[in-house]
């Protein structure tokens, strides 16, 4: 038998999952932003929002019905320490100086892909989600075993998501444009780089998949 990443999706084994869009990291009110000139904010952070609104946003509200309609497990997870003073996050965050409060508006999914009232959302406090959440034991006793990717940041946190999800025997997709960092070379290279982890396709090609044209 020929092994391959290259699997199309079978709805009732799937999941997608969206890593850290979140107000903190998606929203120029955000912790991150916020306190920020517009002329700096511009500078630094412009073209992120530019092609999250745009783009990428949008094609996370299009992954995320059409799996919805394919009755794909849609999850989330956000940056959010288990405590208000952020005592229980990995040491690398504390170092960084991210601190997302327990129960913060900066550590909700943004309003554009709200969270059904039955649709999963683990905090973290590392930048791998199978490192700081129990997720690997929900998505098993779900019955999952090929997982969606899309989120923020392509280069950290969601490359640490598909990394890790492949050593711990999930088929991973990564959609690479419903994904984003902060320069397209940082997003390039990152897309690049991951590759011979994971099978990668468009929005398009997803939605058209789960759909069945």
């Amino acid at each position: 038998m020929t092994l391959s990443r290259d699997v199309p999706l079978i709805p009732e084994n799937s999941a997608l999952l969206f890593v850290d869009v979140q107000n903190f990291s998606a929203n120029r009110q955000g912790a991150e932003f916020k306190d920020l000139p517009d002329a700096e904010f511009k500078e630094k952070y412009g073209w992120y929002f530019d092609m999250l609104n745009v783009t990428v946003i949008p094609n996370m509200q299009r992954i995320q019905r059409a799996a919805r309609n394919a009755g794909v497990e849609v999850m989330y997870t956000t940056i959010e320490s288990l405590t208000r003073d952020g005592r229980d996050r990995s040491l690398d965050y504390k170092i960084t100086g991210f601190n997302v409060p327990k129960g913060s508006w900066d550590g909700k999914v943004i309003d554009q892909i709200l969270p059904g009232e039955d649709e999963i959302v683990l905090p973290k406090s590392s930048s791998s989600v199978f490192v700081s959440t129990h997720i690997d034991y929900v998505l098993r006793n779900l019955g999952v075993k090929q997982l969606v990717i899309s989120g923020l940041i392509t280069d950290q946190c969601v490359e640490s998501a598909v990394r890790d999800a492949c050593d711990l025997g999930y088929l991973v997709t990564q959609i690479t444009d419903a994904c984003l960092t902060y320069s397209q070379a940082r997003h390039d290279n990152s897309i690049y780089t991951i590759r011979g982890y994971c099978r990668q396709i468009t929005t398009e090609e997803l939605v058209a998949e789960l759909s069945g044209d």
